[in-house]
């Protein structure tokens, strides 16, 4: 007896946030419908026009903003960013170089400074041998 195999689905939330898109920004037939893995890594290697433009032009999703502003999620909402923001908001904002934003950026090199921090010293721990 053959087992069957069912196809992997997702919805268009759970495949937005894989491709790193704002979902009610992506086409209706996106919005509407459930999407396979197939159809997923499809996406991924080859993209399709309307995908290459969100990625390009935005809105982003607040990962991608934060990630593009250089700080944390909860450094955005801080900042009183809460909605998706386009390539050219991100840049203005950039530009503009608000002090929450200064501060922001300081206090997440100061995070990701502590973190390598801790890994170098457990690395270090496991390298050494034991009395």
């Amino acid at each position: 007896m053959k087992s069957q195999q069912t196809t992997q689905t997702m919805k268009p939330a759970t495949a937005a946030k894989k491709l790193g898109v704002h979902l009610p920004a992506t086409p209706a037939e996106f919005q509407e419908g459930v999407v396979t893995r197939a159809e997923l890594n499809q996406l991924q290697t080859d993209p399709p026009e309307w995908l290459r433009e969100l990625r390009r032009t935005g809105p982003h999703p607040r990962p991608v903003v934060a990630a593009k502003l250089g700080v944390s999620i909860a450094g955005l909402a801080r900042g009183g960013v809460t909605e998706a923001l386009t390539t050219e908001q991100i840049e203005a904002l950039k530009q503009a170089g608000p002090e929450w934003l200064e501060k922001e950026r300081a206090t997440q090199a100061e995070v990701r400074k502590e973190t390598a921090r801790i890994k170098k010293k457990n690395a270090e721990g496991t390298e050494r041998p034991r009395p």
